[in-house]
């Protein structure tokens, strides 16, 4: 029996694909749609000119870290964006007590803190690469089909956009977008640190200042393996 051409099966397996979108979540529009563009370029547009407002503020950061449930550290920080437009921060803290105990005992705290600490950055780090969206790495989601948009079902002037393998291989970034302000809302990650097993999920809220500039009031990072959890609260924001 002879086979399909090659062209008839890809057009087969699109087709199928397109179906099977369609029966998972039959309110997407797939890959590149002139909506899905549209939205695309309303993020990219206010991620932008929502940073170059942030630069003309200062505001308040508190960093919350639990290990395993138990909270183990409490940062306060007042942060700048500086001229590379990334962020600059200053402890509000004062000098952490000196350890206790012997020796040894300090050597064990130290060691503990350290290897803590040190993962907690690594979590804060990859925040930063999807926080706030970049819009060179939306443009190429939308290019290689891998954004679906849709409503939320919460509020008519709401959508989401739903991107696939933004930053990492098999991530996923769902963004939910105001239409009638064209300013995100909520963003929720689902991603990896260097192995796809080392799962950490981002949970993301955003609010507007009285000038209608948008910044991240809530960030929550979910370190699943390690069993980290990082709350980070942005308030206070005054003009500089």
């Amino acid at each position: 029996m002879k086979s399909a051409p090659p062209q008839i099966w890809n057009i087969a397996v699109k087709a199928f694909l397109i179906l099977l979108s369609s029966v998972a979540a039959p309110w997407a529009i797939y890959a590149q749609s002139p909506e899905v563009q549209q939205r695309v370029n309303e993020i990219r547009e206010s991620s932008a000119k929502n940073k170059q407002a942030l630069a003309s503020y200062s505001w308040n950061e508190q960093v919350t870290i639990s290990l395993k449930g138990e909270q183990k550290k409490v940062q306060h920080f007042q942060v700048r964006l500086g001229p590379d437009l990334t962020p600059q921060k200053t402890s509000l803290d004062p000098p952490a007590d000196p350890p206790s105990g012997g020796r040894l005992k300090r050597r064990v705290v130290a060691k503990k803190k350290e290897e803590y600490t040190g993962y907690a950055n690594q979590m804060k780090a990859l925040a930063q690469q999807y926080v706030p969206p970049e819009g060179n790495l939306l443009q190429q989601a939308y290019a290689r089909g891998n954004v679906l948009i849709g409503p939320t079902g919460s509020a008519p002037n709401e959508v989401q956009l739903i991107i696939r393998n933004y930053l990492k291989p098999q991530d996923s970034m769902t963004l939910v977008l105001d239409t009638s302000q064209k300013q995100l809302l909520r963003v929720q990650i689902t991603s990896y640190m260097n192995d796809p097993k080392d799962a950490v999920n981002l949970t993301v809220q955003f609010s507007r200042l009285p000038d209608g500039t948008n910044h991240v009031s809530n960030l929550v990072i979910d370190g699943a393996s390690k069993q980290m959890n990082i709350a980070i609260q942005n308030s206070n924001y005054q003009h500089v």
